[in-house]
């Protein structure tokens, strides 16, 4: 069941980050979404993030529904759909949010945009969907993705559930008569993680997939005291075991000012990735903004990725 809606800013935080030159105050509320955590950031490096992630305007053109997904478990994830000009099928790009750094905001997670990415996909003649997995906003179900002790995390399994979700969003989406079976995945930071961990499923009609700063555990309180990457050593393990089953073709964005996964731990994730047997073509780019995490989801970020991501799609079957 699919209903029209309008996309408004109707909360502090959103009316905040509406306003670029306020999405700071909009970051000291916390709103900023990167990875999952279990600690209130006191700042967040993501201002930018939730500045454009959320509520930039978009195209005129682009026609925007509501969409529930039957999800694992009876849940039904809400997601949001922005269809190109004309009524002809056109094939499917999935768009995957991160999870805020405060983990109690999770329920109260607003419906993402990533309004430049989106449009630059629908300028293209794509149809875009963008799922709340379980347990985040409006969608039903309990929150599936996550990884355990800082110390021992499983952060494979935790992309295993936010994966389950974005083929759940795949599946229903083909059912939709305005909707082709060639689908394109991109995600960033959490969704880009879920996003690599669906690659070790190798989904059918899905020729390849895009990770904007993608991988779990960062900005988190430490055992042995500050903050940091839980066990950033299990991400690049946990890398590996989705290369040794991965075929499909992917592309890795990762900026050097990244402040959640680093330019040494990205490249060692994508190294061990590829060399268990997946296809990262790993793209370091350069230091985008106060953080680079956030370029997914800024208004002004397009001109570094899209060459990239241009000639990435190009390239596929």
């Amino acid at each position: 069941m699919s209903a029209s809606i309008s996309a408004r800013c109707s909360t502090p935080a959103c009316s905040a980050a509406c306003v670029p030159d306020r999405a700071d105050a909009a970051s000291r509320r916390g709103a900023a979404a990167a990875d999952q955590g279990d600690q209130t950031m006191r700042f967040s490096p993501l201002a930018f993030l939730l500045a454009f992630v959320f509520i930039t305007p978009l195209s005129a053109q682009e026609r925007e529904e509501i969409v529930r997904v039957p999800a694992t478990g009876g849940a039904n994830l809400i997601a949001t759909v922005f269809r190109p000009a004309g009524d002809a099928r056109a094939p499917l790009v999935v768009i995957n949010h991160g999870s805020p750094a405060d983990g109690s905001q999770r329920t109260t997670m607003q419906r993402p945009k990533y309004s430049a990415l989106t449009s630059w996909f629908t300028a293209r003649g794509y149809v875009v969907v963008l799922p709340l997995r379980r347990g985040y906003g409006e969608s039903g179900g309990t929150w599936a993705e996550a990884y355990g002790r800082c110390e021992t995390p499983d952060y494979y399994n935790a992309g295993l559930q936010g994966a389950a979700d974005i083929q759940s969003t795949i599946d229903h989406m083909r059912t939709l008569p305005y909707v082709a079976n060639r689908a394109i995945v991109v995600g960033q930071s959490a969704g880009g993680w879920a996003t690599v961990a669906l690659s070790s499923r190798n989904p059918p009609g899905v020729p390849g997939m895009i990770n904007f700063a993608g991988g779990r555990g960062g900005h988190q309180k430490l055992p042995g005291g500050g903050t940091g990457n839980c066990t950033p050593e299990a991400l690049v393990q946990a890398a590996a075991k989705y290369g040794a089953t991965a075929r499909v073709p992917m592309l890795w964005l990762y900026t050097q000012n990244d402040s959640f996964f680093e330019p040494s731990l990205a490249a060692r994730m994508a190294q061990a990735y590829d060399a268990a047997g997946g296809k990262a073509n790993y793209k370091p780019l350069p230091a985008f903004g106060r953080d680079g995490h956030g370029l997914a989801g800024a208004s002004n970020g397009t001109a570094q990725w899209a060459p990239l991501v241009e000639s990435f799609l190009a390239g596929l079957r």
